[in-house]
């Protein structure tokens, strides 16, 4: 690399892999994402390691599981001090780091969440597009600047209007950032909220999608069976058939919210183009989890792992210097954003980063089918007796080419899905006795991938005693 690239990173939030048409979706709006597609790689399994806000961020900001960091769920006091999180080291490394939008590494419950030691010299902070907050929160003084008021908006028949949204906030926000004279590289987070709940986007987005030319979830009556089975074990919504919560309706607000996202990720591209930066700018799409949206009778999110609510969209482009029009269908988890935009700044990946950087598909030079033999993603969070809000749910997933594997722990409960023969995960072969050794063998494999992975072994080896 002749110097060291800006990097864009636009985060939505419980944005699900299956919602961008250039990738086979017939039913979203998505020009800009689609001609992101076809200007670089798309991974389209990529994979949070955690299905819910906080531990994912963790991971994906640190290089590291959530578990590994103690960092395991929403609502947390504190954020480690240790590992940094990726800004504080390309910061340390000489770029401009700044963010727009959402950080969530701890609560913002009852207060503007504290900043960290996040390397940050430019911070737009907005954690929700309410207004809950007395100080601190920039989208919501924003809003009330120019007259609104988020509380009524948000309960209004048109909701917030697209001038006064958190999306086109952030958008403004983020084009200042892009605008301002830079004399060292950068990277730009964007950290969008959309589409996550509550599904209330815009009137004039909302009537672009018609419900009844929606396909609706992916659901058998034999789901209920099964979430039956769960039922102990924490999600944060109760189980319906798609018609008893009008699915449909919702999977159209959802792709509303999401259609909104692409036209003021367009206005960001636009002014990354008229800066003159495009050439020297790498481009990251993704989001931190995905969303149920009716599958298997479930709506949001919880400790549960399927592929619409673990697998999330990861797309990167840079003109000249990565491959164009590639999607490449390896396992790849979040975290190997991490080392990847690391090891693209010229920054030293430390040992203790457990993410694997992707520049070797990103530039042609390895195979795009494969990365990684299996993925991970954790759910845990043990009960606290100064919070009456925690569950104790602890779940563990194990993901290879063709089996997915989910070990509910302390309940006896588990789940297995060929996603060859089901890719929507709707047999599960937990309880077959034709599948009993290949269960067994991925408890196994999960077993010593968890041990591997997660234990922390202490301070710096210095001496054989």
């Amino acid at each position: 690399m002749a110097s060291r690239p800006n990097i864009l990173w636009y985060c939505t939030d419980q944005q699900r892999f299956d919602t961008i048409g250039a990738l086979g979706n017939p039913h979203v709006q998505t020009p800009t994402v689609d001609r992101l597609v076809s200007e670089g790689v798309a991974f389209t399994h990529a994979y949070c390691q955690s299905p819910i806000c906080t531990p994912s961020r963790s991971s994906f900001l640190t290089g590291m599981y959530a578990s590994r960091l103690h960092n395991t769920r929403n609502g947390n006091e504190s954020f480690p001090p240790y590992p940094p999180v990726i800004t504080r080291l390309l910061a340390d490394a000489g770029y401009e780091c700044g963010l727009v939008g959402k950080f969530h590494l701890q609560s913002a419950g009852r207060r503007t969440e504290p900043r960290i030691d996040d390397g940050y010299t430019y911070w737009k902070f907005s954690h929700a597009p309410r207004d809950d907050w007395p100080s601190g929160h920039d989208y919501a003084e924003w809003v009330r600047e120019r007259g609104g008021d988020l509380d009524a908006l948000r309960n209004s028949a048109d909701r917030v209007p697209t001038e006064l949204h958190q999306t086109t906030w952030a958008s403004e926000m983020s084009i200042d950032f892009i605008r301002r004279p830079h004399s060292q590289p950068w990277l730009l987070s964007v950290n969008i909220y959309d589409p996550h709940p509550p599904f209330i986007p815009p009137r004039a987005w909302r009537e672009r999608f018609d419900p009844a030319s929606l396909p609706g979830p992916h659901f058998r009556e034999s789901d209920l069976a099964q979430q039956a089975k769960l039922a102990d074990v924490d999600f944060q919504g109760e189980v319906l058939r798609p018609e008893e919560r009008n699915a449909k309706e919702i999977q159209a607000a959802y792709y509303a919210m999401i259609a909104q996202i692409d036209h003021q990720f367009a206005r960001v591209l636009t002014a990354l183009d008229e800066s003159g930066q495009r050439e020297n700018t790498v481009i990251i799409f993704t989001s931190d989890h995905g969303e149920s949206l009716g599958d298997h009778g479930l709506l949001e999110k919880g400790c549960r792992f399927y592929e619409g609510l673990v697998r999330v969209p990861l797309i990167f482009a840079w003109p000249g210097h990565f491959a164009e029009n590639l999607p490449s269908p390896a396992l790849v988890e979040l975290l190997d954003k991490t080392a990847t935009i690391l090891d693209l700044a010229g920054v030293e990946i430390p040992g203790y980063l457990q993410g694997r950087t992707l520049r070797p598909i990103l530039e042609g030079s390895a195979s795009p089918a494969d990365h990684r033999e299996y993925v991970r993603s954790e759910y845990f969070d043990a009960l606290d007796p100064h919070f009456t809000g925690g569950h104790g749910a602890f779940a563990t997933m194990h993901r290879t080419r063709r089996h997915k594997l989910i070990v509910y722990h302390g309940h006896n409960i588990g789940e297995l899905y060929d996603l060859e023969r089901d890719p929507w995960e709707h047999e599960n072969l937990w309880d077959d006795s034709h599948s009993r050794s290949l269960r067994d063998e991925l408890i196994r494999q999960s077993f010593d991938a968890h041990v591997l992975l997660t234990t922390d072994v202490g301070s710096r080896r210095i001496a054989p005693m």
